[in-house]
């Protein structure tokens, strides 16, 4: 992003425009505002397809310059891609790194230096568009997120000049009629996949495409220009106000981009067009303050999220207003020193550093920056950088059973136990292997798989026979109305076909186990992870209407089919990342008590207990209190003997679990007749 020539410094350089450089100002500024959260500009995320159409515009006529003129070299146009490039980006890299083997988890670093993988190979988009998951981390937590925009801008470019060759050499004029094909193309391509493929549609290039083929049209003369100045001056003025809409009215509930990428786009093409140098739209692009902020602009968009990424990090919550200020004018002083010693040297074909060597030199920069990454990730986040007790309460984090791996449990994108697995009982057995019988089951989300162990245990000294089905983010309750239609619909017949199970296999005894608060409430703690802060409130209006019918039906079908039900109330929630912020309080010498108060996780607590207890005692069904295993005399645990409780923010270590399964065996001991195992 943002990686178009800022001047007329280099041979390829074109005539210098003022007012492009006052529009990249308008571009990055809201970008930063956005990113430090400061209010009115919740749709800042909308300068980065500015960006995208100058830079399609600046290229698109510098190819086509060359191309014309008979001179257009592409180891030129790489070249000075480079130079352009390379040096700011690889020195915010090498920043970075350092910054994230100081202080990052070695989780957090293994993410980090998957990161700079990508961000050195220009697939940033791509990576980001896999770790999309149920378990990723943070985006707050990704210091090189922001190369994205530059992945899909060098992908572009990669094929873009090839294609223009091939185009001209074939005929002049096939050029227009094939690049609009391709801008509607993907333009209707993006409109489509913002609905149905939202992540693929923000990271993806073919989506993106038609951004920067909106400036490559403008550079080819599709549209006019316009022949009076005064008409160029409306067209600015219109530009900037379709931006200025986008910005301050979109928000991160917009659809993204599809139509909605649409305003901001044809905002700066409209600028672009307008060539203003007069009149108040003229006047305010080419205004010197705006010029500058648009000369450094690359330089901005590079250093200031490293810079508040890790600011947050340290400081371990949302920044104030004033810091969030200062944050904006620390990023301003480095983007400058950045542009003077960093970006200038290096632009034009007259630079210190011949053609052949500036091609070996970011070979080699490339190179190494992979292999480093390749290092940390194979060692996993070097944990030898921690203190012994530290790494000791870090590695809590590795401390899951297989029955919350996709071997047992299957994930938000299907991956675990197959539909047909639910539907013939080939799933993982808990307590006792037994090929001819099943005494029970264990059916709910993630919190199912992770309080897995605590039932196998039981099960185990029981002597009986069980098997889990769970799905991540799913509650075990057909029919449900989730707050998200996709999570409604992604777990309809998962449910449904565990419910035909226990019909048809006739099994005598359910578990039902979920993360029922966030089902009750719709919603998580807040700033759950990094940022959360036991002093903000939690969301407690009861919105149980959809799970507690549905849970009164299910309850309902399972009792009219003799299967005996057991609601397990859930663990309370931590809110944060357990392992990683007890192992940073241990670093520091810090307390290590921050689990929330027993007032906080009561309150959290209250509307999903009540509903169970009351559906419980409607059908007859047993309840099991887990929280009470990890709660006592009014506090909440977050260690015991020295290891936390908590793999993350709300799911128990395998440990953990293990040490809660005397809360299942007087189930096992009072059914032991029912199901058929011995009693003691």
């Amino acid at each position: 992003m943002v990686s178009s020539p800022t001047s007329g410094q280099s041979r390829d350089s074109l005539t210098y425009r003022r007012d492009i450089d006052g529009l990249r100002a308008i571009a990055i500024l809201p970008v930063v505002f956005y990113h430090t959260g400061m209010s009115g500009f919740q749709g800042g995320f909308v300068g980065v397809d500015v960006f995208f159409v100058i830079s399609g515009y600046l290229m698109a006529l510098r190819i086509i310059g060359g191309i014309d003129q008979g001179d257009f070299s592409l180891w030129r146009f790489y070249e000075s891609r480079i130079r352009r490039i390379f040096p700011a980006l690889f020195a915010m890299i090498a920043a970075s790194a350092v910054m994230a083997w100081l202080f990052f988890m070695p989780v957090e670093f293994e993410y980090f230096a998957r990161s700079v993988k990508a961000a050195a190979l220009f697939v940033s988009n791509i990576q980001l568009n896999r770790e999309s998951g149920y378990f990723d981390i943070s985006a707050q937590l990704k210091p090189l997120l922001h190369t994205w925009s530059l992945a899909i801008e060098e992908q572009f470019y990669i094929v873009f000049p090839l294609l223009l060759l091939l185009l001209s050499r074939i005929s002049r004029e096939w050029i227009k009629p094939a690049l609009i094909l391709l801008f509607v193309g993907s333009l209707a391509a993006s409109i489509w996949a913002v609905e149905h493929r939202p992540v693929e549609a923000f990271y993806l290039a073919p989506y993106r495409a038609w951004e920067l083929l909106l400036g490559a049209l403008l550079a080819l003369g599709v549209v006019p220009r316009p022949k009076q100045q005064f008409v160029g001056e409306i067209l600015a003025a219109v530009g900037l106000i379709l931006i200025g809409f986008a910005v301050f009215v979109y928000d991160d509930g917009t659809l993204f981009p599809g139509l909605a990428a649409l305003v901001p786009c044809i905002g700066a093409a409209l600028i672009i067009q307008g060539r203003a140098s007069r009149g108040p739209a003229g006047l305010f692009l080419t205004s010197s303050p705006l010029v500058f902020i648009g000369l450094i602009s690359y330089s901005l968009y590079l250093w200031h999220w490293p810079i508040i990424v890790f600011t947050r990090y340290l400081n371990g919550h949302e920044l104030t207003f004033i810091q969030n200020g200062l944050l904006v004018a620390i990023s301003f002083i480095v983007a400058v020193f950045s542009w003077h010693f960093i970006e200038r040297p290096f632009r034009g074909h007259a630079g210190p550093v011949p053609r052949k060597p500036v091609f070996a030199a970011a070979t080699a920069v490339i190179v190494a920056v992979v292999a480093f990454g390749n290092y940390i990730i194979t060692e996993v986040g070097l944990p030898s950088r921690l203190t012994p007790v530290a790494q000791k309460i870090y590695n809590a984090t590795y401390d899951e059973s297989r029955f919350s791996s996709p071997e047992c449990m299957q994930d938000t994108s299907g991956k675990g136990p197959s539909l047909s697995d639910v539907q013939s009982g080939n799933l993982c057995h808990l307590g006792i292997p037994r090929a001819d019988s099943v005494n029970f089951l264990v059916w709910g989300d993630s919190h199912s798989g992770s309080m897995a162990p605590a039932i196998d245990l039981a099960a185990t000294k029981a002597g009986a026979s069980g098997i889990l089905a769970a799905r991540a983010s799913c509650p075990p309750l057909p029919d449900v109305e989730l707050k998200d239609e996709k999570d409604t619909l992604r777990c309809v017949d998962y449910n449904a076909a565990v419910r035909d199970l226990i019909v048809s296999k006739r099994i005598p005894l359910v578990f039902m186990i979920a993360y029922w608060p966030k089902y009750v409430l719709r919603s998580e703690l807040p700033n759950q992870g990094l940022y959360f802060d036991p002093k903000i409130r939690p969301q407690l209006d009861d919105e149980s209407a959809p799970i507690a019918t549905a849970l009164d039906q299910t309850l309902a079908d399972l009792k009219r089919h003799g299967t005996q039900v057991v609601l397990v109330m859930d663990v309370p929630e931590m809110g944060h990342y357990m392992p990683e912020a007890l192992a940073k309080a241990a670093t520091r010498g810090t307390s290590t008590d921050i689990a929330p108060s027993w007032a906080y996780t009561s309150e959290r607590q209250a509307a999903s207990r009540d509903m169970l207890s009351e559906y419980a005692a409607k059908y007859g069904a047993i309840t099991v209190d887990a929280l009470q295993g990890i709660c006592d005399n009014g506090r909440c645990d977050s260690m015991r003997n020295g290891l936390p409780l908590y793999r993350d923010s709300d799911h128990i270590t395998a440990t953990t679990a293990r040490s809660l399964s005397y809360l299942y065996t007087p189930v096992f001991k009072t059914l032991a007749g029912a199901l058929g195992i011995p009693i003691d």
